[in-house]
């Protein structure tokens, strides 16, 4: 993780100050609780002034956070400084970068495609390449190997290979990753004082995905954005950047049966278009920031939630229509509500007993596992006065998480999240434990860098184990293959 020296943190203020009631933004917090919506934080700056933030606990203000194809923007961010630079322009043709990777037979769409297409995802590709470009340690090659099925620029097809392609151009040109061209440019003039990107296995930056930062870092390059590029009085990117970036550069309404309105507003360049006159960087299971121009305000959230219009719908419902023109005066008791509310934001761990009968009968004792897709081969628990440490193995190795009775208990781990989050480092995990039955123990482990949370629940019957593992959200299946073990 790359740290500057210098921390400025926006200023902060009250929302009344800056023309939007507590009690809007307490409605908005209320929605999303009663939605059943896994907030992990979320930061509203209006007027340049941040009126409202929160952290549900284990999450922090300190702590970094995946931020899936939030990503996206900060690597269009990227090449924006490179065209104010001169080092590329959006006409180039995507070819004329790697002549040693094109393929024998340069199609006639593939010849077309220039790095505005990239930027729009309007290459010509009818399906996303990534998997595809992801499958050899070879991935320019591999892209450019797919001849795209219609003209560039005809068609919308949202492909994190096209964004991928856009930070192997940015290391051709400059000789360095994606992350290392920002930190000067962007990250250090920001203060963004955490910032991580994960590699392909030919050391560039993802790109599409992999980015992590904090919630803070998120909300300046929305106010970067809102203020057209001037940064604490003094340009670090062109106007101009800033308003190509976000304006429509293709349709992408729907051809499916589901509309999502938030999703239909068109293209920019890395940029989504919003209702209401907004723009929006967004990734995978509400990673969001949103840029709304008319109310000069950014709302930046990270969640683990599968119906991102629904946390659109409440900032419209909630947030948008409060914000004044002119300062509100604070009504008696409604900040302090607001306030409490604020301070009472957590992720509840597992709630049971500390021990039971069970635990001395299965503590140490090792569990042999039928065979499963992860190739776990044996689990173990042991149980202490103020902890459980559990034990998976696989075939090469073990991995370990130590878990907290009814308490979040911070560690490292091995233990994969259901996804494949392309990093090989261990985990930041925070987990919890109980027993939620005589004969059941659960256990609750929150990758606390992403927005996965994996819950174990370990059923004993005797000599014999069920294992049952649900993650809250997920690219495939929440709940994995039921495991059975026996000692």
């Amino acid at each position: 993780i790359m740290q500057t020296t210098l921390e400025f943190k926006l200023p902060r203020s009250t929302p009344e100050t800056q023309g939007i009631s507590s009690s809007a933004i307490s409605n908005f917090l209320s929605g999303v609780e009663e939605q059943g919506l896994e907030f992990h934080s979320f930061m509203l700056l209006r007027h340049g002034q941040v009126v409202a933030e929160g952290w549900w606990n284990p999450y922090s203000a300190d702590k970094i956070h995946l931020l899936y194809s939030v990503s996206k923007s900060f690597a269009s961010t990227a090449i924006g400084f490179a065209l104010d630079e001169g080092l590329l322009s959006e006409d180039d043709f995507v070819t004329s970068f790697f002549p040693e990777d094109l393929p024998e037979t340069v199609s006639e769409h593939l010849a077309a495609m220039r790095v505005r297409h990239l930027l729009s995802m309007a290459t010509g590709h009818t399906t996303d390449t990534t998997e595809r470009v992801g499958q050899t340690n070879t991935w320019v090659k591999n892209f450019l190997s797919l001849p795209p099925e219609k003209a560039p620029g005809s068609i919308f097809c949202y492909n994190s290979g096209a964004t991928f392609m856009l930070s192997a151009i940015l290391q051709k040109v400059t000789g360095m990753k994606l992350v290392d061209y920002l930190q000067p440019r962007l990250f250090e003039p920001l203060s963004m004082s955490q910032a991580r990107w994960d590699e392909t296995p030919q050391g560039m930056s993802l790109g599409f995905s992999g980015f992590y930062t904090t919630t803070e870092s998120v909300a300046k390059l929305g106010q970067l954005y809102l203020q057209k590029g001037i940064w604490q009085g003094e340009r670090l990117l062109s106007e101009k950047w800033i308003e190509t970036a976000t304006r429509k550069h293709i349709s992408n309404v729907s051809t499916t049966e589901v509309k999502t309105a938030d999703w239909e507003q068109g293209y920019g360049y890395q940029f989504w278009r919003c209702q209401h006159g907004a723009y929006r960087a967004d990734g995978a299971f509400g990673q969001f920031c949103v840029v709304m121009l008319e109310q000069d305000a950014v709302l930046a959230v990270t969640s683990a939630v599968e119906d991102m219009q629904a946390v659109l719908d409440l900032a419209y419902e909630h947030l948008l229509p409060a914000m004044k023109a002119a300062p509100l005066t604070e009504v008696q008791g409604e900040h302090d509500v607001f306030l409490k509310q604020l301070s009472k934001l957590t992720i509840s761990p597992v709630r049971g007993e500390k021990t039971s009968t069970m635990a001395r009968a299965v503590s140490g004792k090792t569990y042999h596992l039928e065979s499963s897709s992860e190739n776990f081969q044996t689990v173990t628990l042991h149980f202490h006065d103020e902890d459980c440490l559990l034990s998976f193995s696989d075939s090469t190795r073990k991995h370990e998480v130590v878990c907290g009775y009814n308490t979040w208990q911070s560690g490292t781990t091995t233990l994969p999240a259901e996804v494949n989050l392309f990093h090989s480092h261990p985990n930041k995990v925070e987990a919890s434990g109980a027993w939620t039955d005589a004969n059941i123990f659960t256990v609750k482990i929150i990758y606390i860098e992403t927005p996965h949370c994996l819950t174990v629940t370990f059923h004993f019957d005797g000599s014999k184990l069920t294992l049952k593992r649900k993650c809250n959200v997920s690219f495939g299946p929440l709940n994995s293959p039921i495991l059975t073990g026996s000692q």
